[in-house]
């Protein structure tokens, strides 16, 4: 009987996965960021919610996770035999 050796290989490469997990940081960084801001009172507004950091900053991190993220998934991972 034949013992067929398949061995078995990641879908990307070292290097992609290392991007995705990278973009997963900023993405997830970006949410974080977006957090907060609320009112405990709600006769009073807060105007925190339209700051920086929440407006531009944010969801600019979450875009930028998102184009890595897709840089790592497209790109021709590298393999060496």
């Amino acid at each position: 009987m034949k013992q067929s050796q398949s061995s078995k290989k990641f879908l990307f490469g070292k290097r992609n996965y290392q991007f995705l997990f990278v973009s997963i940081l900023i993405i997830a960084t970006g949410f974080i960021l977006m957090i907060g801001g609320g009112s405990d009172d709600p006769k009073h507004f807060n105007e925190a919610i339209f700051n920086f950091r929440r407006i531009r900053l944010a969801p600019s991190l979450i875009l930028i996770g998102f184009v890595i993220a897709m840089y790592s998934i497209l790109t021709k991972s590298s393999s060496k035999k």
